[in-house]
C-alpha cells in the first residue's frame, strides 16, 4: 500500500494522457472513418452513388489496415510517422497511429451500421428529388445514428484498449503507469489502480453510449 500512496501523483495525470490520446484518435479517426465508411456505403453496387473502382480501392484500404495488430502497426508506421508529425517516438507518434488504426476500425463500423437503414426511405428521398449529399446528411446519418453511436461506443473501448501501449515508444497513459511503475517495480497495487482506472473510463463510456442510443432510437 506505500508503494500506491509513493506514486499516487502520477494517476492523475496519466488519466489525463490516455484521455488525450483516446480523445484526439476518436476525433481524427472518427470523423476520417466517418467519411470513409459512407463512401463504403453509397458507391457500392446499388448504393446511392455506385462506383466500382472506387469501393475497391477503399475497401481494400480498410480490410488490409484494419486486421493489422496494433503492436505491428506501431513499428510499421514509424516511418511515415516521422514524415506526417516529425517524430517516429513518444506522444505524437503514438497519437498518429492510434489514429489511424481508428480511422480503419470506425471505417467498417460505420459501413455496417449504415447498411441496416432502410432502402425504402433513401427511395423515397430519393424520389423527391434530393441529391446524393442531402441524403446522406439528412436521410442516411440521421436514420443509422442510433447504431452508429453504438458503433462508436464499441471503437471508443477498443482505442482505449490500444492506448495502454503507449509506452512501448515513450509515450505515457495509464498503461505505461501500470508496466512502468507496477509490473516492473513488482508493484501490484500501481497495476491493479491504473486497471481500475480504465475499467471505470471503459464503464463510462459504454453507459453513456447506451443512454445516448436509447434516446435516439425511440424518436
Amino acid at each position: 500500500m506505500d508503494g500506491l500512496l509513493e506514486h499516487a501523483d502520477k494517476f492523475l495525470p496519466a488519466t489525463a494522457e490516455t484521455l488525450l490520446y483516446v480523445g484526439v484518435a476518436m476525433l481524427v479517426g472518427g470523423l476520417l472513418g466517418l467519411a470513409i465508411g459512407v463512401l463504403l456505403v453509397v458507391t457500392r453496387r446499388g448504393g446511392l452513388t455506385p462506383n466500382a473502382l472506387v469501393y475497391w480501392l477503399l475497401n481494400l484500404l480498410v480490410n488490409f489496415f484494419r486486421p493489422i495488430p496494433f503492436l505491428i502497426l506501431m513499428v510499421a508506421l514509424q516511418p511515415l510517422a516521422r514524415i506526417v508529425v516529425g517524430t517516429g517516438i513518444q506522444d505524437p507518434a503514438f497519437i498518429f497511429v492510434l489514429s489511424f488504426a481508428a480511422t480503419f476500425g470506425v471505417a467498417r463500423l460505420v459501413e455496417q451500421n449504415l447498411l441496416t437503414v432502410d432502402p425504402g426511405v433513401i427511395e423515397a428521398a430519393r424520389s423527391m428529388g434530393a441529391g446524393p449529399l442531402r441524403i446522406i446528411l439528412t436521410v442516411l446519418i440521421p436514420e443509422g445514428l442510433g447504431p452508429l453511436i453504438l458503433g462508436y461506443t464499441f471503437a471508443f473501448i477498443a482505442v482505449v484498449d490500444m492506448s495502454a501501449l503507449a509506452g512501448i515508444i515513450g509515450g505515457g497513459g495509464l498503461g505505461n503507469l501500470a508496466l512502468q511503475y507496477g509490473f516492473r517495480q513488482f508493484n501490484p497495487y500501481i497495476t491493479w489502480g491504473a486497471v481500475l482506472l480504465m475499467i471505470l473510463i471503459v464503464q463510462v463510456a459504454q453507459v453513456l453510449g447506451n443512454v445516448l442510443a436509447r434516446r435516439v432510437l425511440r424518436r
